[in-house]
């Protein structure tokens, strides 16, 4: 009788510890065993193959003058879904291999899912610039949104607030805060046209264009301005959509005098 009363508490036992584990118990552990398994890598010590022309030294050198490499974009999303708990499980599914480093709900709840030194898997394709691997040296936040809708103001609030600390913690360059629409204009148009750019770049995150900005000179080629500003011009509509949801928070395809003067100005500030 003592075994089965034993038994019984240590089977209800175990149901109560399940059931009172976070819901992302499991995804948690593989986290922490990807994270782990980098870290480990990072404590091998630097060596190279040596073969018939590459001559590699007797005995191992490590240079005492180094620094965690840091990230120098931000590249900002909506997440094209119907809620934080779809969007919080997409970056939680392997089979997605998508991800982001931060998620912020409608509420402004915001979600740091991944270190920010590590490289989450939220660009894709694309350029800006001369960059084209922005997964690789970027910031990807995510903003609870379907696309079609404003974006809540705790949301944005806390959006800011945000900003603020990985502008300060990483240096990152004013010029350097931007859409995924922005660096992939043939494939994606997030954050939407109701984004508040403006706002951002009021606070020091993005460029933006003076209220009453010069007209520019007659032969001005604006192709090659939004190639200096950042875009890729190779599909030319694409890019002028992409710039017009960014700065004018407007679809068209057809660029107005106002569009014109309003690049040329973003293109001096460069």
């Amino acid at each position: 009788m003592r075994y089965l009363t034993f038994f019984a508490c240590t089977a209800i036992c175990m149901v109560v510890t399940a059931c009172n584990r976070p819901p992302y118990h499991s995804t948690n552990k593989i986290y922490r065993q990807q994270a782990g398994t980098y870290a480990a890598r990072l404590k091998e010590k630097p060596g190279i193959t040596a073969n018939d022309t590459i001559k590699a030294p007797e005995e191992f050198v490590g240079t005492t003058n180094f620094t965690m490499r840091k990230p120098n974009f931000v590249v900002i999303h909506h997440t094209a879904q119907a809620s934080t708990e779809q969007t919080l499980k997409a970056f939680t599914l392997q089979r997605t291999e998508v991800s982001a480093h931060y998620l912020i709900g409608r509420d402004g709840t915001v979600y740091h899912m991944l270190n920010d030194y590590l490289r989450a898997h939220h660009a894709g394709l694309g350029r800006w610039g001369n960059v084209t691997d922005l997964n690789s040296c970027s910031i990807g936040i995510e903003l609870d949104n379907n696309g079609a809708e404003p974006f809540a103001d705790a949301q944005i609030s806390s959006l800011l607030a945000l900003l603020r600390q990985l502008k300060q913690t990483y240096n990152i360059p004013t010029a350097n805060f931007i859409g995924h629409g922005d660096l992939a204009p043939t494939r994606k148009s997030d954050p939407s046209v109701l984004f508040p750019w403006k706002t951002l770049a009021k606070n020091g995150f993005g460029l933006w264009y003076d209220d009453y900005p010069a007209t520019p000179p007659a032969d001005f080629n604006h192709l090659m301005a939004l190639r200096i500003i950042g875009y890729d011009i190779h599909d030319s509509t694409a890019a002028i959509r992409a710039f017009k949801r960014h700065f004018m928070q407007d679809t068209s395809r057809q660029l107005t005098p106002q569009d014109l003067s309003a690049i040329y100005d973003l293109m001096n500030k460069n």
